[in-house]
Formats: C-alpha cells, sequence, structure tokens
C-alpha cells in the first residue's frame, strides 16, 4: 500500500439547510417504492411530514411508516461523536482525524499482512448511491478487494441473478403506471398490502376502475391474499414448479407469442422440455404445490386469457435456496407470450429497500462492479482506466454469507459496516454476532449508538447522518433516480458516509481520486462512468446527468434511467421489441431445477418457519421503533401458528413459544391464524436485543443459499415449539430511559412520554413488590397489593406529582392492559382522582377502552369501530374512513376493517 498521506480533514462544501418552515422535496427511506416526502422542518429539530403530490411513486400518498416519520426525528438515540477503543477495551469520545487514522491504518496493516482479500465491507440499503460508490471505488478500485456486499443481499439477489440469466442485465423492464394499464397482476411472495401499501392501494384503484384481477401466491393467508380474487397457498419453494405448470399450460393452449420468441430469445425448447418434466400435468403441479388442481385451472385461464398481465414477485421468491430459479419460471412465462415491455405487462421485482437499486448500479454487491459492470477481464479494465485504479480486485468477493463464515473462520481480519444490524439480521445471528466479537478490526458507521451490532466490541464508532440531514439520491424499485434532501442541520458530529471513506482513501495515499467536495462531485462521477465506453451494450446509462452542475443537481426532479441526454424525460420501460443485453441480444431461457427444501424437516425439528415483516416496522427498529403510533399495532414479538398445530402442542393464543432450531432459540407470543398452514409457522424479523429480550428469529435460521445468488433461506427453516410457562404478565411504563425490567421475557415499545415493557415472568407479585425499589429508586410511591388475586401495581410520582412509572403485574388469564393508563405517562401532575385510577389500572371515560391499535396513519383503535358498526348497522370501510378517517390514507389497514365489519353483531 502506498505510505498515508497527512492532510487535514478534506474541506467539504455544505449546502444550507432549509429552517424557514417551507416544505423541502425530499425522499421516504424505507421500501423500494421511493415515495415523496415533503417535510416541513418546525426550527427546533422536527418536521411536518406530508406525501408528496408531485412525486410520480406515490401521487401525494404515504404508508404508516411513511407519515410516522416525523415522530422518529430527534437526538435521543444518536450517536454523535466518533469513538476508539482505548487500549484498555473502553470507548472513548475521539476526533475524525484519530477514528479516520485508525481506520486507514488498521486497513494498510491488514493488507500488507494478510492481502486485500482480508479486509471487507458491509453495507447497506439505507445508504445513498453516492455512499455506495464511495465504498465500491475504495474498495474495489484502490483496496484490491472484492469482499463488498450488502444487506441487499439478504433482499434482491436473487431477482437480480434471474435478471443477469434472462436478460444480461440486472433490468426491472416495467413502471409502476402497468399497475394502472394490467387487467391482471400477480402477486407472488409479496405482502404488498403490508409491506409496499402505496403501490397495493394504486393496484386497487385500477381495480376499481377497470376491473383489474388479482392473484396472491403465498404459502401465509396474508392481509394481501384477504383481497385478492384468487388465492393460492403454495407449498414453500414450489414457486417455480407452479409457474413451470403455467409454462405448460400456455404452450398447450396456444397461448404462446411464437413470433417474439422466435425473433428475441433462445432455449425455449429446452425450458418447454425442463417444464414438462418438472410440471406434467395439472394432477403433478397441485401434488407438488399443495394448492387444488381447480384453483390452478383457474390461475391457469386468467393468465392465459388476459393480455395485459404483470407478475410483482417480493421475498417470498427471493429469500430462498430456490431463488433465482423461481425468478426464471416467472420471467420464462412473460417472455414465452411476449409479455412484457409493454404498457401493462411484464414481471416486476418489488424491492424491499430503499436504495437496493441504487447500490446495484454502483456495484454495491460482492459479484459486481459499477454501473451495472461484472467482472469480465474487459469490465475489470473499463473501471480500472476510468477510476485510475492501482489496485483493482480482479475477481468476485465474497456474498454476505460467505463473508460472515470468512469472518468466523479468521480468513477477514478487517471489517467496516456501514449503516446496517448484521448481528440481527443475518442468518445464524448468534454465530454472526460472536465471529464479529473476534475480528482483530471492526470499524461501524451508523447515526444510533445502541444496537446489536453495536454490542460486538467495535474499535471505531463513527456517527453518520440520518434521514433529513442526508443529500445524494435514490433509486426505486421502477428505476427512478430521486434526490434525498437535507432539511435539519447534521447533529453534533456527524457525517456523510462517502466523506468518510474519501477521507480514508486520502489517508491511503489516493487523494486524487477522492477529491470530491459534495455529493453532486460523487454523482456526476458515477453518471459518467455509466456512460464511458457505453455503445448501447449496458442497460445503465445516466451519462445525460453528468453535466449537472450544483444547483441543477439540487434541483433535480425524479428521473427514470436510462438518461442519455439532459433532457430526457418520461417513462422507459424496457424489452417490448427484444434488444437484450447479452452477446446476441436475445433473451435466455432458464430451465429451473426440481426444488428440494434447503433442510428437511424432521421429529426433532417437525415444523417450518417462515420469516418477514409486518405492517408498521422496518428492519430492526432503530428508527420506526421511536414511533408511539407504530408501536401500538403489533408491540410484541410473535409467532403465528395453525390452531390445529397449536392444540397439538397445548399452546392457547397468548401463550409463550420457545421455537428452536439447531442454530439457535427464540421465545415469542402465540398468534394463531386459520391462514397458515398446517406445520408451517410465521415470526416477524423486527425484534432485536435492543427492543426485546429473546426475539432475534433469524439467529434460528440457517443460512442455506442459493447457488445462484448466495441469498439466504429464510421462508423454511426447520424448528421445533414448544409452551413456555411465565405464569405472571405486566407491564413497566417509564418517563425516563431506563434498562430492561429484570422480567424472564420483555418487549419495549415506545410511548408518548415515555416507553413502555410487557414483561412476562415466572416470579409473581411478592418479588417484583421487591423490584420497585429498585425500578423506581426514592419517589413518591403508591403500591396496590390483592395477594389472593395475585395483582400488584406501583404508582411513582415525581416531586411536581407527574407519573414517573407504572408497573403492574397479574396473573396470565388476567393480563393487564396498559391502554386506559398509558396517556398519563405524558400528562403533567396528576390530581388525587387520576391517582387512583393509575392505581386501579383503569380510566373514566373514553380513554378506559380503546382496544388494539388498527389505523396506525390516524391512530385509531378497535374500540371506536366496532361502536361505529354497533351504531350504524351495515357499515362499511368507506362510511368506517368517512367517520373515523380509517382506512383512507395508506390502506394497509383495510384487511383489518373488512375483519372488524365481518365479526360486527348481526341485528336480530
Amino acid at each position: 500500500m502506498n505510505a498515508p498521506v497527512p492532510l487535514p480533514l478534506a474541506e467539504t462544501a455544505v449546502l444550507p439547510v432549509v429552517t424557514t418552515g417551507e416544505p423541502v422535496k425530499t425522499t421516504c427511506p424505507y421500501c423500494g417504492v421511493g415515495c415523496g416526502v415533503l417535510a416541513r422542518p418546525d426550527g427546533t429539530g422536527g418536521a411536518g411530514i406530508a406525501g408528496d403530490p408531485d412525486h410520480p411513486a406515490n401521487r401525494g400518498r404515504l404508508c404508516s411508516k411513511g407519515s410516522a416519520l416525523g415522530e422518529t426525528l430527534g437526538l435521543s438515540t444518536r450517536l454523535l461523536t466518533p469513538m476508539l477503543r482505548g487500549a484498555e477495551g473502553e470507548l472513548a469520545e475521539a476526533s475524525w482525524d484519530a477514528a479516520l487514522d485508525a481506520i486507514a491504518g488498521a486497513f494498510r496493516r491488514t493488507i500488507d499482512a494478510h492481502g486485500p482479500d482480508s479486509v471487507a465491507f458491509y453495507l447497506s440499503g439505507q445508504l445513498l448511491t453516492e455512499d455506495y460508490y464511495a465504498a465500491n471505488k475504495l474498495a474495489k478500485g484502490f483496496l484490491g478487494t472484492a469482499n463488498v456486499d450488502t444487506n441487499s443481499r439478504l433482499c434482491m439477489a436473487s431477482s437480480v441473478a434471474g435478471h443477469k440469466r434472462a436478460f444480461g442485465s440486472d433490468t426491472v423492464p416495467g413502471v409502476y403506471a402497468d399497475l394502472d394499464d394490467a387487467d391482471l397482476v400477480v402477486l407472488v411472495g409479496s405482502n404488498a398490502a403490508w409491506c409496499h401499501p402505496v403501490l397495493f392501494r394504486r393496484l386497487e384503484a385500477a381495480r376499481a376502475r377497470r376491473g383489474t384481477k388479482i392473484v396472491v401466491i403465498d404459502p401465509r393467508r396474508t392481509a394481501t391474499a384477504e383481497e385478492a380474487d384468487l388465492f393460492l397457498p403454495v407449498a414453500p419453494g414450489m414457486d417455480s414448479v407452479l409457474f413451470a405448470g403455467l409454462l405448460v399450460h400456455l404452450a398447450e393452449a396456444g397461448a404462446l407469442d411464437d413470433a417474439y420468441v422466435a425473433a428475441h430469445t433462445s432455449g425455449f425448447a429446452e425450458a418447454l422440455a425442463g417444464a414438462w418434466k418438472l410440471a406434467p400435468d395439472l394432477a403433478t403441479v397441485a401434488a407438488k404445490t399443495g394448492v387444488s388442481a381447480a384453483d390452478i385451472a383457474r390461475f391457469h385461464a386468467l393468465f392465459a386469457g388476459t393480455e395485459r398481465v404483470v407478475t410483482c414477485y417480493s421475498q417470498g421468491v427471493n429469500q430462498s435456496a430456490q431463488g433465482t430459479d423461481k425468478v426464471s419460471a416467472i420471467l420464462n412465462v412473460h417472455l414465452a407470450t411476449g409479455r412484457i415491455g409493454w404498457p401493462g405487462m411484464g414481471p416486476f421485482s418489488l424491492t424491499g429497500q430503499p436504495n437496493a437499486m441504487g447500490g446495484r448500479e454502483v456495484g454495491g454487491l460482492a459479484n459486481q462492479l459499477a454501473a451495472h459492470m461484472g467482472f469480465a477481464p474487459e469490465e475489470v479494465d473499463r473501471v480500472r482506466r476510468f477510476w485510475g485504479a492501482p489496485h483493482m480486485a480482479t475477481r468476485e468477493g465474497l456474498k454476505a454469507v460467505d463473508m460472515m463464515a470468512a469472518v468466523a473462520e479468521g480468513r477477514i481480519k478487517a471489517l467496516w459496516v456501514l449503516g446496517t444490524n448484521p448481528a440481527v439480521s443475518l442468518p445464524r445471528a448468534d454465530a454472526v454476532r460472536v465471529a464479529l466479537s473476534r475480528l482483530d478490526f471492526l470499524a461501524i458507521s451508523d447515526n444510533v449508538r445502541a444496537t446489536d451490532t453495536l454490542a460486538c466490541r467495535p474499535h471505531v464508532l463513527l456517527p453518520a447522518l440520518a434521514w433529513g440531514e442526508k443529500d445524494g439520491t435514490v433509486t426505486n424499485s421502477e428505476r427512478r433516480i430521486s434526490r434525498q434532501r437535507p432539511f435539519l442541520a447534521p447533529p453534533g458530529e456527524a457525517r456523510a458516509d462517502w466523506w468518510a471513506m474519501a477521507e480514508v482513501g486520502r489517508r491511503l495515499g489516493h487523494g486524487a481520486a477522492f477529491g470530491w467536495r459534495t455529493a453532486a462531485d460523487v454523482f456526476r462521477e458515477h453518471a459518467a462512468l455509466s456512460a464511458f465506453e457505453n455503445e448501447g451494450t449496458r442497460d445503465f446509462d445516466i451519462g445525460g446527468l453528468a453535466g449537472l452542475d450544483d444547483a441543477a443537481f439540487d434541483a433535480m426532479a425524479p428521473r427514470q434511467w436510462p438518461v442519455q441526454s439532459p433532457g430526457e424525460e418520461g417513462e422507459t420501460r424496457f424489452f417490448a421489441e427484444g434488444g437484450f443485453f447479452t452477446p446476441d441480444r436475445r433473451a435466455r431461457f432458464v430451465v429451473p431445477a426440481d426444488p428440494a427444501p434447503a433442510e428437511a424437516t424432521d421429529p426433532a425439528f417437525p415444523l417450518r418457519l417462515n420469516t418477514g415483516r409486518i405492517r408498521d416496522q422496518w428492519h430492526t427498529m432503530t428508527r420506526t421503533g421511536l414511533s408511539p403510533r407504530l408501536g401500538g399495532h403489533l408491540p410484541a414479538p410473535f409467532v403465528e401458528m395453525h390452531p390445529a398445530d397449536a392444540a397439538a402442542l397445548g399452546i392457547e393464543a397468548g401463550d409463550f413459544v420457545r421455537l428452536s432450531s439447531v442454530h439457535g432459540a427464540a421465545v415469542l407470543e402465540a398468534r394463531l391464524s386459520n391462514g397458515q398452514r398446517h406445520g408451517e409457522l410465521f415470526a416477524p424479523i423486527h425484534w432485536s436485543g435492543a427492543n426485546a429480550a429473546q426475539a432475534r428469529v433469524n439467529a434460528l435460521v440457517a443460512g442455506a443459499t442459493d447457488p445462484f445468488s448466495g441469498q439466504p433461506e429464510s421462508k423454511a427453516t426447520p424448528v421445533r415449539a414448544e409452551k413456555v410457562s411465565l405464569p405472571w404478565r405486566g407491564f413497566l411504563l417509564v418517563r425516563e430511559s431506563s434498562d430492561p425490567p429484570p422480567a424472564s421475557w420483555w418487549a419495549r415499545v415506545a410511548l408518548d412520554g415515555g416507553a413502555g415493557w410487557r414483561i412476562a415472568d415466572a416470579e409473581g407479585p411478592e418479588v417484583w413488590r421487591m423490584r420497585a425499589g429498585a425500578l423506581f429508586g426514592a419517589t413518591d410511591r403508591a403500591e396496590f397489593l390483592d395477594i389472593r388475586s395475585g395483582i400488584y401495581r406501583a404508582a411513582a410520582y415525581d416531586g411536581a406529582g407527574r407519573l414517573t412509572g407504572l408497573l403492574s403485574v397479574a396473573p396470565a388469564g388476567q393480563a393487564p392492559d396498559w391502554t386506559a393508563v398509558a396517556p398519563f405517562l405524558a400528562a403533567g401532575p396528576l390530581a388525587p382522582a387520576e391517582r387512583r385510577a393509575v392505581l386501579a389500572g383503569r380510566a373514566a371515560g373514553a380513554a378506559a377502552a380503546c382496544g388494539p391499535l388498527v389505523c396506525s396513519c390516524f391512530g385509531v383503535p378497535a374500540d371506536p369501530i366496532r361502536a361505529l358498526l354497533a351504531a350504524e348497522p351495515g357499515a362499511d370501510v368507506a362510511r368506517i374512513g368517512a367517520v373515523l378517517n380509517a382506512g383512507t390514507n395508506c390502506g394497509s389497514c383495510v384487511p383489518e376493517l373488512r375483519r372488524l365489519i365481518a365479526a360486527a353483531p348481526v341485528p336480530g
């Protein structure tokens, strides 16, 4: 490595932050829909949030998570200064110079001693494109390692691999407008009503306007499935069989586009023969998939008889050991029918992360180079020359799961993690946590100061900018590049990730290559590389944006790529008339393999665990967990079971269940649902060691990977389930931040005015009465103890008479609910009657009974909805929306509203 150049921190131009109260157009930091947001700073570090009606992705709509973004702003959980681990092993505040010198020195020493493959970067779909680009350039061009991967590997890697096998490039052919124009939309492994609700509302509008049919293919009867015209409860991993059977049917029915196949594709005969072998007839497809032959036949007829078909697929397809083959099976039917690239037609990958697409554009995955190039010798040489790279990586690096295995084995010695929480989100999460803790050198860039990964003894912590402070671009699922603009001043010493990586590049002697002053500088270089020696041979080309000056970059409206000239506008579809990015410009049909589970169940582990997202939370809750509204819908980690499976194990709704696999365990609350297939379970991924006691479900997941994409199987882990006896239930409310209560099981929820913990324990009221002293200290405390009933409550007050804490414990069958008393936590001094209500565990009036939260956007609980239905028999979803607003924003609560309507008593 070159000797370090002793430079001061680079001068970085910072755009002025708007503080006048005028709205700033920016982009939501959650899913890949890429919704436009209007943020109106309030001058005190907060902002009013609304959807941007001018943004083509959402047309002013926001989901529950986007609507609550204003509740997630603030500095209470932020990392604000660099930190260094000293000789005695403790982290202490440090200067940026010292922290950056430590990273550069560690990487230099490690590479000198062990070679470039001994260092790695693990990135995040939360990063901006400019951050991703800087990491890719630093690692692959100047450190000489391609060990650069991202949590997007856990999200969309199988889609990338499927696209490249078929199209020769990672190209999403369609656009969101296709949902408006389709007459049939097939949702595969996608709970869009919860996970992409803005797009699902768009689809519902199309159904109301033109009668669009919706088919849902999923092992679970999700909220999306409840809204479908046809639901196919496919067995785990069998999607490729279902689509192979569809291809066979289309051939037999004469529903293929023979002209398109002949002119623009290759390998069709082999693909059809493979489909015949995999799914020769309806009976075989029904037997393998577990779907009734009648429903499969109905699906065949719908697909064959409808010209305008869009097939949207998401994590249920991608997060699988057969993910790439599932994608190929879907692409095969669209290529065979020529239903691609035309309005209302095509396969469409629904991206899970806000910038997974942008990361793919700049080589954020270990098997890519920037600008949709790979590691072919001519592509390596092209990028080398453009960058002037002295240590160009020449082969693919390690994908995420293999990267962590290399960390555990000691082959990777130094790792830089940016903007993600792998100790929670990666498979075999317990082993990942141990491996990270044993690294010779671990640097972490994050904007929060407490995550499971930050507990893995990092040597350097860098304070990163958060949403609202970042300046750059993201790309959504339809290839639309949007600006994330700052509307808040950077707090403390937080800085941009691209800047930190550029500073490390400078310290390693490469100052000329990392001389960017602004995010616009990075973007211009990224755009120029996309056009470099690109004569129409690469799909990704935004060369038309390479000449934007700073003002034009700042004002840039959402643009869909490709953009080959500055004035180019409008939506672009690919492949309607061929033009694929393979050497002969023809698409490739691919024969999917006969699917088999990555791991078989057995008597010790007889059930299959499926993992995924819930409606109002995101990733590991570092942002959404700050919102009281979002925490109100599903406040505790749970496992969903079929009632028959639960009964066989002696488990009832509300019991605690220990799930175990060969890799780990979790304790979750049982929820019973007939929408679960027999023998299968579902648990959400969001709870971490920071917000629950024993709920890290990825500790159970094995990490078997797709052979083409490297994406791990997260949908079919063999587990066993056992009832856990925790006879006492309760809650703890606190106004000030504190450590978790000393309970066997707990889960934390943000509340207005403080925080709440739901608790379950083997110990009863007498023990908790002794614990109350330690929990509340020397405060004004009132207690209630009923030994016979097993009920204990303690309320603590400050000198002004404000409630500072409330503890309530009771037998499981009388589990207390904080709904009625939690509002007192944010109140001022309480009157005597209010103090009595707190200790009684209930409040008078409307607050006494609210029920579980149904609509997070407007904070509408169940009880007012039930009251309306009782007062107005026959009220529908529209009436509920008119009276209570529920269901009128993102619509993700509409399935729950319909369930409440169905359960309402019918007048006699």
